[in-house]
């Protein structure tokens, strides 16, 4: 093993190293340690500048021809960001993807773990799946309502 060590001229390192660790146990004293309980159920420190429980957020959604801005709680998750959106742009949650930072999230994810702050862009599609089911459905209803034509010889 190697120990390197700085010499310094007419200081002891001994002295330095010491102030040094008086300040940060007196920094460590002077302000309390705040904790958080993550949704996984992780106890972790909690932090100065990120999002906070109950903190409102803007996202925004863009739909492919419209923006819409949402404002949604920071610990929700993208499921009840769908709900809301139904509300908004007539799709059902089941028939929406959401896209963020350009990849697909599941309903069960949380925003603020995923990363998503104030003024976010969002990503709204109409699920291809769904879509083309609603146009076999419309087209096996249209045969249906059409009259049969008998043709006579």
């Amino acid at each position: 093993m190697i120990k390197l060590r700085s010499k310094r001229f007419g200081k002891s390192s001994s002295a330095s190293s010491s102030k040094l660790a008086a300040a940060g146990a007196g920094a460590a004293a002077a302000g309390d340690i705040k904790w958080e309980l993550r949704p996984g159920g992780m106890l972790v420190q909690k932090r100065e500048n990120g999002s906070s429980e109950g903190e409102m957020i803007t996202v925004r959604v863009f739909t492919g021809s419209r923006w819409h801005d949402i404002s949604i709680e920071a610990t929700s998750t993208f499921g009840e960001l769908k709900m809301i959106l139904s509300l908004v742009t007539g799709l059902e949650p089941r028939e929406q993807r959401l896209l963020y930072r350009g990849k697909e999230r599941e309903d069960s994810d949380y925003l603020h773990m995923e990363g998503v702050k104030d003024m976010d862009k969002v990503l709204l599609f109409e699920d291809p799946a769904y879509k083309e089911r609603k146009l076999l459905g419309l087209s096996r209803n249209q045969a249906i309502t059409q009259p049969c034509r008998t043709i006579s010889v």
